[in-house]
């Protein structure tokens, strides 16, 4: 049985440039805005369309020491992405699969970024937690992005 949890996200940067930054290329801005987090990040197979898979490690502390992402599906003119978990986090540990389903909305001039995840927990996992670190993770990033994006109004345009 799947579980799925949910967040929206408003924000003052348009939606294209966020859904550039923060989704497209946030293998490259990750380990300059959140190095405290993110050590490393790379592009591990592909060239960025679907079936492509980044990977992403963390700094010593973090709950996990790397996940691995698979683009499932890319709309670059309607802003919507989704991705798999392929490796690390919380799979084989607190959930069997896990996949996000992202889109940027346009919205008065800025966006709204909205979020749905799927996971098929282990049995016995407390995965409630999980899903709410999940959550969190994935406004940082959003929250990260758009702090980088008004200070840098050229970047990503």
């Amino acid at each position: 049985m799947s579980s799925n949890w949910s967040c929206e996200i408003e924000s003052a940067v348009p939606a294209p440039r966020l859904f550039r930054a923060a989704m497209m290329d946030w293998h490259n801005l990750a380990p300059k805005l959140a190095s405290d987090k993110i050590v490393s990040a790379a592009a591990v197979e592909g060239d960025g369309s679907v079936g492509s898979v980044r990977q992403f490690n963390f700094a010593p502390g973090m709950p996990f020491t790397h996940v691995k992402e698979r683009f499932d599906f890319i709309d670059i003119g309607k802003f919507e992405v989704k991705t798999s978990l392929i490796e690390g986090g919380g799979i084989g540990t607190h959930v069997e699969s896990a996949s996000a389903r992202t889109i940027f909305v346009p919205k008065d001039g800025g966006s709204v970024v909205k979020v749905v995840g799927t996971y098929k927990p282990l049995p016995g996992a407390n995965t409630e937690e999980e899903a709410e670190r999940v959550k969190g993770s994935m406004i940082g990033i959003i929250k990260t992005a758009e702090a980088y994006l008004l200070a840098n109004p050229d970047a990503y345009n």
